[in-house]
């Protein structure tokens, strides 16, 4: 605090400085600031204001994290058939693309099974075709048999018709015959008691004996006759059992057509079975030559020249250069502005190069929820802690033709939320 004196000699300074220069001092009061250094401090402080708007603005447009990295999924090579390599192509750190042969295993084995495979088919082929051919010449058969038999019996019945009529007419004639017979019979004895008596001449009387023999004949033929028909009824009825038998047996021709034609069925069918016996043949002949199912760097070779490999046996692992992916893992309350499809700048560590890319989605769970064993926080001792979702976020594509990107490197994204 100024004391009384200062006061005074400071009023009597000002009063000789007005009295020299003929004008009041321009010099302010100390411990105050002029008007223009006001307007100057006032500037600078809102251009610092807007510039921090500016700058929280910029940065507040996007969002980023460290905890990140390039994942892809990792392709095991195995065989799918047991056999013997004979050839590796391929080493460690080697890229390959697509379709590049890896391994070869012995193909003698397989090619023998082709071989015997393909001869099983033609033997097939064979089967079915006379099978086929036989299945029309049974449907011939059969119909004309049937037909036959139909005939057959239609003419046994004409017959036994026929007989039967021919039997009628024969006991008819032989009821004729023996009526004439007895009347014949009867004069030839009234003649035998008149030629007694000399009441006739022998020669009526032996006239008379002549027309009984013929009778008794006429008799014994048509009795005969008789017989004879009756036979051809029984003949006849022979024919018709006979014919009915083998209608019968015409008529089982169909079923044993149908028969003939499972048959064909069958040989179409073992036909399908060496065509698809000979498919799993060329397959597995096919499977002997073991190729790269991506593109990628080969990584954890096994195989050799020399080794038995089952098909449940990796060989080799191919890691992917093209199918790859960023798993970013942002808090919680980040993700609020975040949507899919937001582009995103992802800073490699490893070069230190930028690569564009774009938000593919949002995982299900936070990545505690993936773990092993989750956290229960059901206990009374609970703590809040921020949660990290993992995000994918995918290359845009043609950004790595030289293959630098490689799985499990770290990147650090930057999401542009606005």
């Amino acid at each position: 605090m100024k004391t009384e004196e200062s006061t005074q000699n400071d009023v009597l300074a000002e009063k000789q400085n007005t009295a020299a220069d003929g004008a009041p001092s321009a010099t302010p009061p100390r411990g105050r600031l002029s008007g223009k250094k006001k307007r100057i401090l006032l500037v600078v402080l809102a251009v610092l204001i807007l510039g921090t708007f500016l700058v929280w603005r910029y940065y507040s447009q996007f969002v980023s994290t460290d905890d990140a990295e390039i994942q892809g999924y990792l392709h095991p090579i195995s065989a799918r058939v047991p056999g013997y390599v004979t050839k590796v192509t391929v080493d460690d750190t080697q890229y390959v693309q697509k379709g590049t042969v890896l391994v070869q295993l012995d193909r003698t084995d397989y090619q023998v099974a082709v071989e015997l495979a393909r001869s099983r088919l033609v033997q097939a082929q064979a089967e079915a075709a006379a099978a086929l051919r036989g299945v029309p010449i049974a449907s011939v058969s059969t119909l004309s048999q049937v037909h036959s038999a139909e005939a057959d019996l239609q003419s046994s019945q004409a017959g036994i018709l026929a007989a039967e009529k021919h039997f009628q007419e024969a006991e008819a004639r032989l009821t004729q015959v023996e009526a004439n017979n007895v009347k014949v019979q009867d004069d030839l004895e009234r003649y035998r008691q008149l030629i007694g008596k000399h009441e006739i001449s022998r020669q009526q009387y032996d006239q008379a004996v002549a027309v009984s023999k013929a009778s008794a004949a006429a008799v014994s033929e048509a009795q005969a006759g008789v017989a004879a028909a009756d036979q051809q009824v029984a003949q006849a009825r022979n024919r018709m059992q006979e014919a009915q038998a083998g209608l019968s047996s015409a008529q089982t021709r169909p079923d044993q057509l149908q028969v003939t034609r499972a048959r064909a069925q069958a040989a179409a069918a073992a036909v399908a079975e060496a065509e698809a016996q000979l498919h799993r043949a060329e397959l597995d002949l096919q499977y002997t030559t073991i190729v790269a199912p991506t593109d990628g760097i080969v990584g954890k070779r096994t195989a050799v020249v020399g080794q038995n490999v089952s098909p449940t046996q990796t060989l080799l692992v191919i890691v992917p250069t093209r199918d790859i992916w960023v798993t970013a893992n942002f808090k919680e309350t980040e993700l609020r502005n975040m949507k899919v499809g937001q582009p995103v700048k992802i800073h490699v560590d490893a070069y230190g190069r930028d690569y564009r890319g774009k938000i593919q989605g949002f995982a299900g769970a936070t990545g505690v929820q993936y773990s092993l064993l989750p956290p229960e926080n059901a206990t009374g001792n609970y703590v809040k802690v921020v949660q990290r979702v993992p995000v994918r976020i995918v290359f845009d594509p043609g950004q790595d033709p030289s293959h630098l990107l490689q799985v499990g490197l770290s990147v650090e994204p930057r999401v542009t939320v606005r």
